[in-house]
């Protein structure tokens, strides 16, 4: 598996705040669209939390879930047949 969800909702909380919660589901939905093989068939590029920490931090200020839902809403654009990794609720 390129990401490690555990390794994934730690850096979340360590660069973005938010809660626990939050961040293990950004980490699932991370771990789901790394599995399906679309981004890397869309940019060529491995998806890493590395790659996952650098791309939330373009986003404008938010929590975990509200820079993912940027970033998956970029990709959206860009490529199509992303809606389905969006973030809609999590536990507080």
């Amino acid at each position: 598996m390129v990401i490690g969800p555990d390794s994934l909702e730690d850096r979340l909380l360590e660069h973005f705040d938010g809660t626990t919660a939050e961040s293990r589901v950004v980490a699932r939905q991370a771990v789901d669209l790394a599995d399906s093989g679309r981004y890397e068939a869309d940019t060529d590029l491995e998806l890493t939390t590395d790659l996952v920490i650098d791309e939330l931090s373009d986003a404008p200020d938010g929590t975990p879930a509200e820079r993912w839902n940027w970033w998956i809403g970029s990709l959206e654009v860009a490529f199509g047949g992303y809606e389905q990794f969006l973030i809609r609720r999590y536990r507080r």
